[in-house]
């Protein structure tokens, strides 16, 4: 067998053994979970993707990358914080990005990624301090649409109205999805930091501003912090939250805020502000300086970044596939072991 016919007849080979791709999970779930504001009950994801339990986006959202034709399965859980029975339903919700913010849509309204969403049971019967599981298998279709697609699975309990009213009262509470589609493995994810803005407000209190650039293929849910160092005589300040939009869209562009104490002095000072979502993590460094005069405001490049991206291994691998793997190398083998003879 020459070369040629042996690449070809493998790769016939690894076209026949990899068949629809079931995307394998973990236990791993976050504690805690998502509960409504009275506490009564609330959801949670009970498994992740093998590939993703490193990441602490993927143990609280729906996080995944599918190929056309998957299926992937996950268990979610249910819990009554209550001292009565309660029924709760489930159903999948459509949902939207946009002004750095995920958007729920009202009521049971679909989109394309709600028809890929089937439960085992959408009714669930929990009973008092209780917690029941379901299962939700997503079905994608070979024509689906590339791309991110995002919604929302529903957990939703309903109260009797107040006699004479004809209202029903509604509570829910749910786990985002952000699901990917396409060949191959997921797009990258990415972000920049832009310029700081170092500002004393009219009322006299300091604030750091900058921008994030979403330059990705993936949504980012972020959060992150700023620290200031090397300040008049060695001070030290922070950490101090930032202020930022709950979700970036791709391409998007969200501004970002720190609120500091008033009594900071002006510096100058060495900012260094941190950033991430999921396993992406960015840090930015400048030398700044707060101005004196109320509501004026100082902005300075950034005098350094970095990016750090946690390497996990993918996944996403069927016994077939595996199968498949082993043929070739044994197959390889083999012919270089006959060339090596026949030279």
């Amino acid at each position: 067998m020459n070369r040629g016919t042996l690449l070809g007849a493998l790769a016939v080979m690894v076209g026949m053994l990899i068949p629809t791709i079931t995307v394998p999970a973990v236990s791993a779930a976050p504690r805690g979970g998502t509960v409504n504001p009275d506490g009564s009950f609330g959801i949670r994801l009970v498994e992740v993707t093998a590939s993703l339990w490193k990441d602490p986006r993927a143990r609280q959202y729906i996080v995944d990358h599918l190929n056309p034709g998957a299926t992937m399965r996950r268990s979610v859980e249910v819990v009554n914080n209550t001292d009565e029975p309660m029924r709760i339903s489930l159903y999948p919700g459509a949902a939207s990005l946009g002004d750095s913010s995920f958007h729920f849509a009202e009521g049971r309204k679909p989109n394309e990624l709600t028809t890929w969403v089937h439960l085992n049971n959408d009714t669930i019967e929990v009973g008092p301090h209780a917690r029941e599981q379901a299962e939700v298998t997503f079905a994608v279709p070979r024509d689906a649409s590339p791309g991110e697609h995002y919604g929302v699975l529903w957990a939703q309990a309903g109260s009797a109205a107040p006699e004479g009213s004809g209202f029903q009262m509604v509570n829910r509470v749910g786990i985002r999805m952000y699901l990917d589609i396409g060949p191959g493995g997921p797009p990258a994810a990415g972000f920049t930091i832009a310029a700081l803005t170092a500002s004393r407000l009219l009322d006299g209190r300091l604030t750091i501003g900058t921008e994030i650039h979403n330059t990705g293929g993936r949504a980012l849910d972020m959060s992150g912090d700023l620290t200031l160092t090397k300040g008049p005589g060695g001070l030290q300040a922070g950490p101090f939250r930032a202020n930022l939009g709950t979700t970036i869209a791709p391409g998007e562009v969200s501004p970002v805020s720190f609120a500091l104490d008033g009594q900071i002095p002006a510096g100058p000072w060495t900012a260094t502000v941190k950033l991430h979502s999921g396993l992406v993590e960015r840090t930015a460094t400048a030398v700044i300086r707060f101005p004196d005069r109320r509501g004026a405001s100082e902005r300075v490049r950034v005098a350094g970044a970095s990016t750090r991206r946690v390497a996990v291994t993918s996944a996403f691998v069927t016994g077939g596939s595996l199968f498949g793997v082993g043929m070739l190398v044994m197959l390889a083998r083999q012919w270089r072991r006959r060339r090596g003879s026949a030279s």
